[in-house]
């Protein structure tokens, strides 16, 4: 989160810097990028690894860079917009929860169980009562549904 806010300042800031000195912006820019690019190439032997910073470098300062000089970049212009969009998504990107609630822990069940055991004729009203005089927090319907047979 700290890391997408200081990104979306900053880009606001070169937009803004962008307006007033076009010229010597982008060419400032690009050269940033370039020397970033040979950085990233003295790092490794071989085919280079851009880093999630490295990415999110480039992808920052292209912008500034007009797209006619994306040429001298590493990586392709497709590239560099993927770059992006990652990025943007990786921000509204939610962690992965199933659907519906939660499973019940064991022991709630065991402790829904056990009243069921003993006595069948048992409703799941009077198992929650129960229940209840002991402390442990249970509802009717989760309750009900412990007590269904499971289908393995």
């Amino acid at each position: 989160m700290v890391v997408w806010f200081l990104y979306r300042l900053l880009r606001r800031l070169l937009v803004l810097l962008r307006a007033h000195q076009m010229d010597a912006l982008s060419k400032d820019a690009e050269i940033v990028v370039l020397r970033h690019q040979l950085a990233v190439l003295r790092r490794h032997v071989g085919r280079p690894r851009f880093s999630w910073y490295d990415r999110a470098l480039v992808a920052l300062l292209a912008g500034l860079v007009p797209r006619e000089r994306w040429r001298s970049f590493l990586v392709t212009p497709q590239t560099v917009l993927d770059w992006h969009r990652r990025l943007v998504r990786r921000h509204w990107t939610y962690p992965r929860r199933r659907p519906g609630r939660p499973p019940l822990a064991d022991d709630t069940v065991e402790l829904i169980c056990r009243p069921a055991r003993e006595n069948p004729r048992r409703g799941y009203l009077r198992i929650v009562g129960e229940l209840k005089k002991l402390g442990a927090r249970a509802r009717a319907g989760r309750s009900s549904s412990a007590l269904k047979p499971r289908s393995s």
